[in-house]
């Protein structure tokens, strides 16, 4: 069985969920349900689950605080249930370390589908997808970088550069949005540092490091 802990304000919204969750599959998942920030922080904090459903707005302490919090101690799988639609706020949310962001309204089956993909890839049930071009391949699952055939030691900080760009193959990532992924939101980070980072993935990556563009007053991307 797995336990996931529901934060969520909107009684009508946390009766839903925990009453689908727990009829979907008999005797797989338990919900426990928490009605505001602080209440749903101290059951996290003083149990073990296998996946947190928070919402954002909550009273008492809003969900964005509940992520940090538990990020310092916790890799426990993390999925937002929110309204809060804006671009700077999704950004924020994978910045602090959720693993999945949805907006409301949403499909209950699709919840559910979500939840259970995220609990299992935890759990190594399931294998996260290895990002690959031409020669270059960055694995997820075991951290490990090739380019040419030869691995690669890559900084914490030039490996979520190259994943976030591998993730996104052909679109154009803003310097902004690298600081927010890689660094977390609003860091403070000078996007010259960012530019220095760029340049040692380059060359670490060898002949592959042309793969990484700079678009002029937009960017970076990677393509072949």
């Amino acid at each position: 069985m797995y336990r996931i802990l529901l934060v969520e304000d909107d009684q009508d919204i946390r009766e839903l969920i925990c009453s689908y969750f727990t009829r979907k599959e008999q005797g797989v998942f338990e919900v426990d349900a928490a009605a505001d920030g602080q209440k749903g922080w101290e059951k996290a904090y003083e149990n073990h689950y296998d996946l947190l459903l928070l919402d954002v707005m909550l009273p008492g302490q809003d969900g964005f605080s509940i992520c940090r919090e538990i990020r310092k101690s916790s890799d426990v799988p993390i999925m937002f249930i929110t309204a809060r639609a804006s671009e700077r706020d999704i950004l924020n949310g994978y910045a602090l370390g959720c693993d999945d962001y949805v907006v409301k309204p949403f499909p209950l089956p699709v919840l559910y589908q979500k939840a259970n993909a995220l609990i299992k890839r935890s759990k190594g049930l399931v294998r996260s997808k290895i990002f690959t071009m031409g020669s270059l391949s960055l694995n997820p699952n075991n951290g490990m970088v090739v380019s040419d055939e030869q691995e690669v030691k890559l900084t914490a900080r030039e490996y979520g550069i190259l994943k976030v760009l591998l993730e996104n193959k052909g679109r154009v990532i803003s310097r902004e949005q690298l600081l927010d992924m890689v660094w977390g939101y609003n860091s403070g980070t000078d996007e010259r540092v960012l530019d220095t980072h760029i340049r040692n993935l380059r060359k670490a990556l060898g002949t592959n490091g042309k793969l990484i563009r700079t678009v002029i007053r937009r960017g970076y991307k990677i393509e072949e």
